[in-house]
Parts: C-alpha cells; sequence; structure tokens
C-alpha cells in the first residue's frame, strides 16, 4: 500500500504525555472534591474530547454544569502547568524524515486546539505538519470527522491514508473513517485492546514505527 497522507495522534504516540495528564486530572479531581478514581480509569480515556472523557469517568454525574466545571478545572491546571512532557525518542527525527520524503503530514487529536498548538510551538513540530484537528473542532474519536477532514483537505483517498495512534479510539477513527491504522503500544492503552481493533501492525515505539514504514 502507497501512503500519501501520514496523519499522527498527538498524546501518548509523538509525546510522552500520559503521566502528565492523569496527575493533571487527579488534581482537578481533588480540588473540586469530587469522588476519587484510579489512575487506570484516567488513562484509559486518553484520546477522548475532554467532555467526552469527563463523560466517560462520571457517567452517573455527567449533567452540562459537572461536565463544564470538570473540564474548566483540568485545562486551567493543564495550561498553567510549569511541567513540560517529552517527546517520545526519535519523534522529532520520524516526523523530519517523513516531512523531507514529502509525505502529507497531519494531527488527529484529542487535545484542544489551544493546547495543541501550545505543545506544537514548544516542541518547534508545527512546521513539519500541513493540517491538524482537535477535538473542539470536530467530534471526539472515534468518530471519523477529524480524519475525513483531513483526508477531503488534502485531497487523497482513504486508502491512502495511514492513522498512527496508541489508543483504540484512534484505531477505531480510522476504520470509522475507511483509513489504515497502525498501533503504537508505547501509551495510554494496553495490546489487548489495540489488538482487538485490528491495526495494520502494532510496533513497540517510534523507532519501530520508522522501520515499520521503511518496509512497506
Amino acid at each position: 500500500m502507497s501512503y500519501q497522507l501520514i496523519v499522527f495522534d498527538w498524546d501518548g504516540t509523538l509525546m510522552d504525555s500520559t503521566g502528565h495528564i492523569v496527575n493533571c486530572m487527579q488534581a482537578a479531581i481533588a480540588e473540586l472534591k469530587l469522588p476519587p478514581l484510579e489512575d487506570n480509569s484516567i488513562k484509559h480515556i486518553i484520546g477522548l474530547g475532554l467532555n467526552e472523557a469527563v463523560m466517560t469517568m462520571y457517567p452517573a454525574e455527567a449533567s452540562p454544569r459537572f461536565i463544564s466545571t470538570l473540564a474548566d478545572k483540568y485545562r486551567e491546571i493543564w495550561l498553567h502547568s510549569p511541567h513540560d512532557s517529552p517527546l517520545f525518542d526519535n519523534a522529532r527525527e520520524i516526523v523530519q524524515q517523513l516531512a523531507e520524503q514529502e509525505f502529507l503530514l497531519a494531527v488527529a487529536t484529542g487535545k484542544s486546539r489551544r493546547g495543541l498548538d501550545k505543545v506544537l510551538q514548544a516542541t518547534g513540530l508545527g512546521e513539519f505538519f500541513h493540517a491538524t484537528r482537535c477535538a473542539d473542532e470536530c467530534h471526539s474519536k472515534p468518530h471519523p470527522q477529524m480524519l475525513e477532514e483531513l483526508i477531503d483537505y488534502f485531497g487523497v483517498e482513504k486508502q491512502q491514508t495511514l492513522m498512527i495512534g496508541d489508543t483504540e479510539f484512534d484505531l477505531q477513527m480510522a476504520h470509522n473513517a475507511g483509513a489504515d491504522s497502525l498501533a503504537v503500544s508505547q501509551g495510554a492503552h494496553d495490546i489487548d485492546r489495540l489488538q482487538a481493533c485490528e491495526p495494520k501492525a502494532i510496533v513497540a515505539d517510534l523507532h519501530h514505527v520508522e522501520q515499520w514504514l521503511n518496509n512497506l
């Protein structure tokens, strides 16, 4: 298969931010004195839009006011956190290499536009991506809207599109859009959840992503 468009998820795929997201959500839950959650319960919602994540964590309490309150508190804590999550090893190299090979590159993320712009600027990777889509601009994953808009924007076929992500939401989005997916197991979801989505392959990290692409 000859891919033209490669779409990356951000958190847990290019950036090692899973722990930081969990910590910020735990801080928001504590400040609002909400019923406590295990870290794994928060880890498993990474990849969803923020509102959808809140609804998944607290389905019984998920009124519009509750969702807005917790989402706003998390967003406030995350945006003002002095902590910078690192890129995964080989993230910068693989993105730059693919750009030099003239692939069309994009990001589809559960982050907000403000959050994605912050990390694109902080990491210097923004220059390599031709387009990006965020959860506050589109339906949350696994709805296919983000990928469908990117496919339409670039004028490529869905069969020429590869989604690379670390969660079942990334892989399900690709399936729903009719695109292929490649799973990376270094992020938020375990291999069993990834395998159930039937990606083209599951690889351990971004070095193996590079090898897999080179072997096509």
